[in-house]
């Protein structure tokens, strides 16, 4: 994918702040899907995906009864803090580009982007939206995930991390959190099983 960068923002209005765009989408149609072949893309398109997407996948994951998902994380993982500037490059998650918002209590702490040493303060809450682009350029909402930091002790085999996810239809999903999600959390052991968005698009200075 070609890095070309641009800042994050969230002054587009829209029920989330973050409206569909009908100018400056470059690469990117009106249908949000690519108008360029998928390897020719750059950060920049993948973030022009994501404006564009934005109000419905918003306002996909807010539908329906949340059930076991606290339903104000669903609400208003918006208002957190982003950790990247731009979407993240598919890898994990189902190949799916990710952007991760982090609640007040650890946004600080997670920003330092610690690979050792990292210890995330009870009530953490990371929300990563997700979508992927195919071979063709056809952009696809994916699921809105989660994790919460509980008290110690609370799950022990998942290193006081809930999990949950919830479908583009807003319906929460239920999957085997252990080998759906703490598998490969577990491998980021010195990072309190964070995985970071990639270097090249974290933000930094507050």
């Amino acid at each position: 994918m070609k890095r070309i960068f641009l800042a994050t923002t969230v002054a587009f209005g829209g029920i989330f702040g973050l409206a569909t765009l009908a100018q400056s989408m470059g690469n990117v149609g009106a249908d949000c899907n690519l108008n360029i072949p998928r390897d020719a893309m750059s950060y920049a398109d993948a973030h022009n995906v994501y404006l564009c997407m934005a109000d419905k996948m918003g306002t996909g994951y807010n539908t329906g009864d949340k059930r076991w998902i606290p339903a104000d994380f669903v609400r208003d993982y918006r208002t957190w803090t982003p950790a990247s500037t731009l979407p993240a490059d598919p890898g994990v998650h189902g190949e799916r580009f990710l952007f991760t918002y982090v609640n007040s209590v650890g946004a600080s702490e997670y920003m330092k982007f610690k690979d050792e040493g990292a210890k995330m303060p009870v009530g953490t809450v990371i929300a990563k939206e997700s979508f992927s682009i195919n071979s063709k350029g056809k952009a696809k909402a994916g699921p809105l995930f989660f994790m919460q930091k509980v008290a110690a002790g609370t799950s022990p085999k998942t290193n006081d991390w809930y999990y949950m996810a919830v479908a583009p239809s807003g319906k929460p999903m239920g999957v085997n959190v252990f080998k759906a999600c703490n598998e490969c959390h577990s491998t980021y052991e010195g990072s309190d099983y964070l995985g970071y968005p990639e270097e090249d698009v974290r933000r930094t200075g507050g």
